[in-house]
C-alpha cells in the first residue's frame, strides 16, 4: 500500500466529531480573516473584534491586535456553532440549509445579541455596504460550515464497497 492509500484510510478513520471540530475552527478562522480584510479595506464598519466588545478590555481591542484576537475567539466559538449545525441540520445535503443558517446567524448577531454588545450599533445606523458585506460573509460562513458538515455526514454514512473494505484491511 502506498502513502496515498494510507492517507485515504486515515481520513476515513478520523472520527466525525473531530472533522466537525476542524470544519468549525477553520471555517471561523477563514471567514473571520476575510471579515477582517473587509474591515481593513473599509467595506464594513464591523471587524472581528466585535466579539470582544461586551467586555471592557481597553482600547487595544479596536486596533490590529484586537482584530487578531477577535479572529481567534471567533474560530473557537465557531466549533460550537459547527456542532450546533451537526446536531440540527447535518442530514440536509444541499447548499440551501447552510445559506439559511448563515442568514439566521446574522439575524442573531445583529438583532438578538445586539443589545448585549455595547458598542455594536443598531443595524439601521450602519451603511448599506456594511449590512450587505456582513450578511454575505455570514451567508458564506454558513454555507462553508453547512455544506462541509453535510458532505462529511454523507461520506461517513455511505456503504463501504467491497474494494474499499479490502483496502482497509
Amino acid at each position: 500500500m502506498n502513502k496515498i492509500d494510507h492517507e485515504i484510510i486515515d481520513t476515513k478513520q478520523m472520527g466525525f466529531p473531530v472533522k466537525v471540530i476542524l470544519i468549525g475552527f477553520f471555517g471561523g478562522l477563514i471567514w473571520s480573516f476575510i471579515g477582517y480584510s473587509s474591515y481593513y479595506f473599509h467595506l464594513t464598519e464591523v471587524g472581528p473584534s466585535f466579539v470582544l466588545l461586551p467586555w471592557a478590555l481597553g482600547d487595544w481591542k479596536l486596533g490590529h491586535t484586537g482584530q487578531l484576537v477577535g479572529i481567534a475567539v471567533i474560530a473557537i466559538l465557531s466549533i460550537g456553532i459547527a456542532f450546533f449545525y451537526k446536531w440540527t441540520l447535518q442530514k440536509l445535503n444541499s447548499m440551501w440549509p447552510g445559506v439559511g443558517f448563515g442568514m439566521l446567524l446574522w439575524v442573531i448577531v445583529f438583532y438578538i445579541l445586539n443589545p448585549f454588545i455595547v458598542d455594536l450599533k443598531p443595524v439601521q445606523s450602519y451603511s448599506l455596504n456594511t449590512i450587505v458585506t456582513t450578511l454575505c460573509l455570514f451567508i458564506l460562513y454558513g454555507l462553508f460550515i453547512g455544506y462541509s458538515i453535510s458532505y462529511e455526514y454523507a461520506e461517513q454514512n455511505e456503504p463501504m464497497s467491497k474494494e474499499d473494505s479490502f483496502k482497509a484491511e
